[in-house]
């Protein structure tokens, strides 16, 4: 039977220690680590809970082993933080889900991935970063622009500051971000169409669209932005629809360019908005998409193409396994216990 750690970033542990309610937007409640772990041991793995870099850390030195992770930890610290467990694990030759160290430090910085998108031929918004508040001084795109976080996840230092129509306000909203984030700020041309997300799962030419979700702002949704403040009230705020006209197509196709690019492993999220003339613009790739199988968009996403969130799983997991070349067949429905581990 093969044996599955779980490492992951859980809000409660994080609460213990003092951090904030946003500092800790982008981890898991414990309701997602369990929805994971009933369904691999349904799929007939024997799991085990290791919990966040420290946890690891701990299991590994201690001389435990399983044959493979399946790691949705975000990390804390550093613009590199998605990629610490992938990299810990390849040094100890543990095959993981998801890409790989080296596609994690790539995406979480936002500015990079979008020179790798642009240099692939797939349009994005043009778009500068700064460091400091002087740099201000010789940005030159034109109004209306878009600000955020170069590194951050699930739309935090995204809110109505974000869209930016002015120089006051541009200088106003930068000088929030690099004070609140201690990280450079991107700036984008705005994106004022439709937008996008597509789900992909598999790696390589194996990798498929599992379908394009439109989220469509609500009346009531405050500047039609899909921002942190909108995610956390996404039923008042927006609407999520299939979408499989012409222009969703076009984005599935690009989703996949910008996957391989990347080398996009096992599941994931792409991530599009339209400009001014309607042509779709890639906004940031997920590869590390949220997971939990009630309001996190990969799983909604699937929910409306039909798609079980065990099927899910068990796609993620045998598209790992594969890459892993591990061979071992899992045993439906086996009732093995959960493992707990305790650093």
């Amino acid at each position: 039977m093969i044996t599955v750690g779980l490492t992951f970033d859980l809000k409660d542990d994080y609460r213990r220690l003092g951090y904030s309610e946003e500092a800790i937007a982008e981890f898991d409640t414990i309701e997602t680590i369990e929805a994971i772990d009933e369904n691999l041991r349904a799929l007939g793995y024997h799991t085990v809970r290791i919990g966040n870099l420290f946890s690891a850390v701990h299991f590994l030195a201690s001389d435990k082993r399983c044959d493979i992770v399946f790691n949705i930890a975000e990390g804390m610290h550093g613009i590199a933080r998605e990629a610490q467990i992938p990299a810990l694990l390849d040094a100890y030759q543990i095959p993981h889900v998801f890409s790989s160290a080296s596609a994690m430090n790539l995406t979480l910085d936002k500015a990079l991935t979008k020179m790798v998108i642009r240099e692939a031929g797939i349009p994005t918004a043009p778009f500068t970063v700064i460091r400091h508040i002087k740099e201000l001084n010789d940005v030159n795109l034109p109004f209306p622009l878009f600000v955020k976080p170069v590194a951050e996840g699930t739309s935090k230092g995204i809110d109505g500051y974000s869209l930016i129509d002015t120089r006051e306000k541009l200088h106003s909203s930068c000088a929030f971000l690099l004070n609140a984030f201690h990280q450079p700020v991107l700036l984008e041309t705005f994106l004022p169409g439709r937008e996008f997300t597509v789900g992909i799962v598999g790696s390589g030419k194996k990798a498929r669209a599992l379908g394009v979700m439109e989220i469509v702002f609500n009346d009531a949704c405050p500047d039609k932005i899909y921002s942190y403040s909108v995610k956390k009230e996404y039923e008042k705020y927006v609407t999520y629809r299939l979408a499989n006209d012409k222009l969703a197509k076009q984005c599935a196709k690009l989703a996949l360019a910008a996957w391989n690019e990347i080398d996009g492993k096992d599941a994931g999220r792409v991530d599009f908005r339209t400009d001014r003339n309607g042509v779709p613009n890639f906004v940031e790739v997920n590869p590390l998409a949220g997971l939990n199988p009630t309001y996190s968009d990969l799983p909604i996403l699937a929910r409306l193409s039909n798609y079980p969130y065990r099927e899910l799983i068990g796609e993620i997991m045998q598209s790992a396994l594969e890459r892993a070349g591990i061979k071992e067949e899992a045993n439906d429905e086996s009732g093995y216990q959960t493992s707990h581990y305790s650093a």
